[in-house]
């Protein structure tokens, strides 16, 4: 193996006929690295494992269609998984383009064999995720939102966090997001909340296919942290590099979690119907997986090279997670909005609210009223849709950097940035777009590190819309030109589903972020003021 794999740094060459362009650059230095790849996969042994593991995949699919696995898994996941699997594709076609851009910053025709291999995976990745969708929309009793999701996910309120993410691999500086980003923290962190909790979740909901899937993912994952762990400790071992790291690990640990914990934490809490009071809470898988796994065995060890690990924003995540209820935040907004998607979001029930309050006590003093409102006007009844009716709850502004709504209400932060005054979810997500995001970082030149620009903020795009013009815009109608593919319920019978007619009777949409802008500075800072003084579940503030 390792004679094959020295034969193959023979094909690496650099061209002398002409001057190589830089679309992709770094401001990274690779001066003195040791150039290794510990691995050593090479495409031999590559090809016969991965056909061996799709065989799998499609042996179980098939095992699936005639087992009737589709009569028995709970509507609840299943419409979850109309988000999930839009995005996910997404950020795997992201990771595949992401590599060459490491091709040409890293000086390692060794580990170049590993990226190319990695990409190789990628790609594998997205086509089995896709195929998976396909097969939920040919046989899943409600395949509206599983058709059209490809459209549809860059445009709706939550698909929109999930592109984002995804971005995040292919723009700026190349070892920022191809490696510390991406595989250095969301393959070597995340994938085991994304790929190995949620797939046990899936399985306890009667969904063995997702758990086939993804477990054929994340058996790749180990070749791709070696690729990243490999290209960091040659980042190390130039010391100009440790400046840039350090940025780079709290930019891509603090984004990382405000997205995928905040997603994958909605998916196993809230579109499971397995109450087991033995079953994992997420908190409990994430101390596990992550704190445990990850920041003590991975991420703590590096400070023995002298690189100052974020402590702070490991343990601040935990505390958002356990104290501060991001999950459950994150949740109730995206059930508030459900108007905006393509999928339909089932109600919490008894059952439901045991299991939250026995996993996360106080748990329905914050959240149980609102939930009992979000089922009495689940189905229409001359009333609005709960975003338009007056259940104690304020929509939230949403997070220039994460696109996480500003969710934790006293964490709220804000900037006059390139002219516009911005939202943020946290003080590191307004250090990111206001400090790490620039051409200058702490005096040193930072040419190729992005920008967070454009038009980011979906709520922006729709201001002062009717809510019916907004649905039909995004094209979330059923074939009959009226009906709405997403609902607040899972009762398919027409007479209790939301129409685009049930739309156009609500007020105009107003994007909290223009509203903002428009504001002079004293209402500006009355409306943080009043933001910061809000209460867990969005409740308004308490008169003073």
């Amino acid at each position: 193996m390792t004679k094959a794999h020295q034969k193959i740094q023979e094909l690496s060459w650099e061209p002398q006929y002409h001057e190589p362009y830089m679309k992709y650059g770094t401001d990274y230095t690779f001066r003195k690295a040791a150039k290794k790849d510990p691995l050593k996969q090479v495409l031999r042994s590559y090809f016969p494992m991965q056909e061996e593991k799709d065989h799998r995949v499609y042996g179980a699919s098939d095992g699936a269609i005639r087992g009737n696995m589709f009569r028995t898994v709970q509507e609840r996941w299943m419409e979850w998984q109309k988000l999930f699997l839009s995005i996910i594709p997404l950020p795997e076609v992201s990771a595949a383009r992401s590599m060459p851009m490491l091709f040409h910053v890293v000086p390692n025709p060794e580990l170049h064999n590993g990226q190319a291999i990695q990409m190789i995976d990628e790609v594998r990745h997205s086509t089995i995720q896709q195929n998976l969708k396909r097969l939920y929309m040919t046989n899943y009793i409600d395949p509206a939102g599983f058709n059209d999701s490809l459209r549809a996910f860059q445009s709706d309120y939550a698909g929109t966090i999930g592109r984002q993410f995804a971005e995040g691999f292919i723009t700026g500086d190349a070892i920022t997001a191809a490696c510390v980003y991406l595989t250095i923290v969301a393959e070597t962190a995340f994938t085991n909340t994304l790929f190995v909790a949620m797939p046990a979740e899936a399985a306890a909901n009667g969904d063995y296919l997702l758990p086939t899937v993804f477990h054929s993912v994340q058996s790749d994952e180990s070749r791709h942290i070696s690729n990243g762990y490999a290209t960091l400790l040659m980042a190390l071992s130039d010391e100009d590099n440790r400046q840039l790291l350090e940025r780079d690990l709290r930019y891509a640990w603090w984004n990382n979690h405000c997205v995928v914990d905040g997603a994958i934490g909605v998916f196993i809490e809230y579109g499971t119907k397995d109450r087991r009071k033995d079953r994992e809470s997420y908190a409990e898988m994430w101390r596990r997986w992550i704190y445990d796994d990850y920041y003590r065995s991975y991420l703590v060890p590096l400070e023995k090279y002298g690189l100052v690990i974020p402590h702070d924003l490991i343990e601040e995540a935990w505390n958002r997670i356990i104290n501060k209820g991001y999950i459950h935040e994150f949740a109730q907004f995206a059930a508030a909005g459900w108007v905006a998607n393509y999928w339909r979001i089932d109600g919490m029930t008894d059952q439901d609210f045991e299991w939250f309050e026995y996993k996360y006590p106080g748990w329905y003093d914050k959240y149980g009223a609102w939930w009992e409102n979000y089922n009495r006007l689940a189905t229409p009844n001359g009333h609005n849709a709960i975003v338009a009716e007056d259940v104690d709850y304020v929509y939230p502004i949403r997070c220039w950097t994460c696109l996480v709504p500003c969710l934790i209400r006293a964490d709220i932060q804000t900037a006059e940035v390139d002219g516009q005054h911005r939202a943020y979810c946290s003080e590191t997500c307004k250090w990111t777009d206001v400090t790490a995001f620039r051409p200058i970082y702490q005096g040193r030149e930072t040419p190729n590190m992005g920008r967070l620009t454009g038009l980011r903020e979906w709520e922006t795009l729709y201001h002062g819309w009717n809510w019916a013009d907004v649905v039909g815009d995004l094209g979330f109608v059923r074939d009959d030109g009226k009906t709405m593919i997403s609902q607040p319920h899972l009762d398919l019978n027409p007479k209790k589903m939301w129409t685009l007619e049930h739309m156009r009777r609500m007020p105009a949409f107003q994007s909290p972020l223009v509203l903002f802008n428009e504001m002079d500075d004293a209402g500006r800072a009355a409306f943080v003021d009043d933001y910061r003084r809000q209460r867990p579940g969005g409740k308004p503030a308490l008169s003073s």
